[in-house]
């Protein structure tokens, strides 16, 4: 058994980083005007072993932007306060949108590695067969 990870296990990791940064970026999107919503952030780590990194990578625990709520005027709004302000959500549509096709573009990246990969083992067992 090797330190290092295969290259399709490799992808494999980097496919589930992107898909869980993917889901939170939806929540995002979802709650854009959802009064008192905070983005939700997620980076990424590399992977470790028993203290050694093995070249994968994994979401970390999910953050909250801890940027301002933006106060949003509106007295008719039931959940504004005496001076007619209530809090919105820090969620930028923009951001979020350029989020969303880094995270898909990567997926797509780490999914042609994984099939190349894979097709790279599948070419080299029909060369041994021979």
């Amino acid at each position: 058994m090797t330190d290092q990870l295969s290259a399709v296990e490799i992808s494999a990791s980097g496919m589930r980083a992107q898909a869980n940064r993917l889901r939170h970026v939806s929540e995002n999107i979802a709650n854009v005007d959802t009064p008192g919503y905070r983005r939700k952030l997620v980076s990424f780590e590399e992977q470790v072993d028993f203290g050694r990194a093995n070249g994968g990578v994994e979401a970390s625990p999910t953050r909250l932007d801890r940027r301002e709520l933006p106060r949003i005027y509106e007295p008719s709004n039931p959940m504004a306060d005496d001076s007619g302000y209530y809090d919105g959500s820090n969620v930028d549509l923009v951001v979020e949108v350029a989020d969303a096709r880094e995270a898909g573009r990567s997926y797509e990246a780490n999914l042609r590695v994984f099939e190349q990969s894979r097709q790279m083992g599948s070419a080299l067992l029909d060369l041994i067969r021979r």
